[in-house]
């Protein structure tokens, strides 16, 4: 067995086995969207630097969780930390630096989300051979390196046309994420 299918292997025992992390994850992105949509004008910039704080540390947190579970047992654990370490850094540097502009914040989740989706589609592609519906994940990864960019090449844009960009962008990600965790969660059923 070559080297890179017995990675993808370990990859898709450590996504199985802790497949309600990424249930958590996705609804985390799900509630954060719904919040963003039904904010109010006035206070949508302020609270989303706070929520995309909570949301980026949240999920980082989870995703560092999982690496630092299955370390002992693979040696992939590395990429899932990084992915978890991006999004803590996130997070903590929106708290730390709360008076972030508009424009300096849509730069800061642009590169978190280009970052996280390249990330995304490289776990996606180690994983191909082992899984169905790994286009669940490149598709999120994707999705997010659009976004990233979109956010990098209009900072100017309205911050409310920004706001709900952000929402839908964390809705699809979330419903994405539910929808590989249960397919990750019948892998473990049908393994064990």
């Amino acid at each position: 067995m070559e080297p890179t299918e017995t990675l993808a292997k370990q990859m898709v025992g450590v996504l199985s086995r802790n497949w309600w992390v990424l249930l958590l994850r996705g609804i985390a992105a799900i509630i954060f969207g719904f919040m963003m949509w039904t904010l109010p004008p006035g206070e949508s910039i302020e609270t989303l630097v706070l929520v995309f704080g909570i949301y980026a540390f949240v999920d980082g947190s989870l995703q560092v969780w999982t690496a630092l579970v299955e370390r002992k047992d693979h040696d992939n654990w590395v990429v899932l930390l990084l992915w978890g370490v991006v999004g803590i850094a996130a997070g903590i540097m929106t708290f730390a630096v709360p008076g972030l502009t508009a424009v300096a914040l849509l730069f800061y989740i642009a590169v978190w989300a280009i970052v996280k989706g390249v990330l995304e589609i490289i776990t996606a592609i180690r994983l191909r051979k082992e899984i169905t519906g790994e286009w669940l994940l490149i598709f999120g990864g994707i999705i997010s390196i659009l976004f990233g960019g979109f956010l990098m090449s209009n900072p100017a844009a309205g911050a409310m046309a920004l706001v709900w960009v952000i929402a839908t962008y964390a809705f699809v990600f979330g419903v994405l994420f539910v929808a590989l965790s249960f397919k990750l969660k019948s892998m473990k059923t049908s393994d064990s």
